[in-house]
Order: C-alpha cells, then structure tokens, then sequence
C-alpha cells in the first residue's frame, strides 16, 4: 500500500488549534510506522475517510444519524486497503448519502481536517483508533437521496442547526473551518 500521497497532503495541511495540530502529528507518526495503515485488520487502528459534505452556497452540511453510534456524523468509512483516501471519502458519501455527483470542493487534494477518535470494543473487535482524514467535498441538494443500512435517518442540515444537533469537538471545528469559508464570499 502507498503511504506516500497521504504523508504529503498531511504534511501540507495546516490545522487551525492545538488540538487539531496535535492530532495531525500522531497521524503522520502512525502512517509514518505502519505500512498496513490502511488495512481495517490493524488493531491498532487504522486511516479512515470522511466528508465533510456541502452544499454549493455553503448554507447547509450532510449528516447521517449513525446507527451502531447512535449520533449524528458526517459522511466517512474504513479505507479498506485504499490508499487513497479522497477516493475513500468520496466513496463514503455518496454510499451514505445516494447521491451520485460529489466532488471535491474547493481546492483538489486538499485536506479539509483531521481527527483521531477511539472506537469501543465491539464483538470480535478491540478497542482501536480510527485515523480520520477529511475532505471538503460539494453536491446538489436537489439530488435524490438515499438512506443507507448504516443510518437511521440522514438530511441536509442548515448550518445555524448544527450546533444543536451535535456539539463534538471536531464537528464544531469543521464548522467553525467551514464559516470562515462562509465569511470570505
């Protein structure tokens, strides 16, 4: 698996907190010490896509109400081996979400956030860390939609919403990210 592409757009990504920043170098470690990073088999963890999922005027973000995890989150999926993790989180958003045309939106390649989260001991699975790069990906709201067997329920939700719908950390920060978007038009 080709850890290469990966470690450059992490590399080029600037996060906005301590945090964020934090995070990001535990990721690169990672990557950097695990040429299976991709591989869910890993039992440490393992490098996850997400999207954070727009629409074109930026009022309104996808979310999908998790059904093992019982929130709301956005769009996001193991690798399964795909080193390429914006393929990864396209894929992820348009399966959770039925919508056939998502693109990359603004800037191609670009990471949009990153986050490490510990996923709970599940069946047959140990406690491990999911690696979480995300991209900022655009669609038509007008295109139909389709739940998935992994989702409760799903909607386009307006950005003042969001807030009251879930206040994680990183869903906030990718909110704040995105409103600065927002105030630069």
């Amino acid at each position: 698996m080709h850890r290469h592409f990966i470690l450059n757009l992490l590399k080029q990504h600037s996060p906005v907190n301590k945090t964020e920043s934090d995070m990001l170098s535990e990721l690169i470690t990672f990557v950097e010490n695990y040429q299976n990073c991709f591989d869910r088999k890993l039992s440490v963890g393992h490098i996850t896509g997400s999207a954070w999922l727009v629409n074109k005027d930026l009022t309104h973000v996808f979310f999908t109400h998790h059904k093992k995890l019982n929130r709301w989150l956005q769009p996001g999926g193991h690798s399964d081996g795909d080193a390429n993790t914006l393929a990864v989180s396209m894929r992820e958003a348009s399966e959770e979400s039925g919508i056939e045309d998502v693109f990359v939106q603004p800037v191609m390649d670009q990471i949009f956030d990153v986050d490490i989260h510990t996923i709970p001991t599940r069946k047959n699975e140990p406690e491990h860390k999911h690696y979480d790069v995300r991209f900022l990906l655009e669609a038509d709201m007008n295109q139909p939609l389709r739940i998935s067997e992994e989702s409760n329920e799903i909607a386009w939700i307006p950005v003042e919403e969001i807030p009251s719908l879930c206040n994680e950390e990183s869903i906030l920060r990718m909110l704040e990210k995105m409103n600065h978007m927002r105030a630069k038009q």
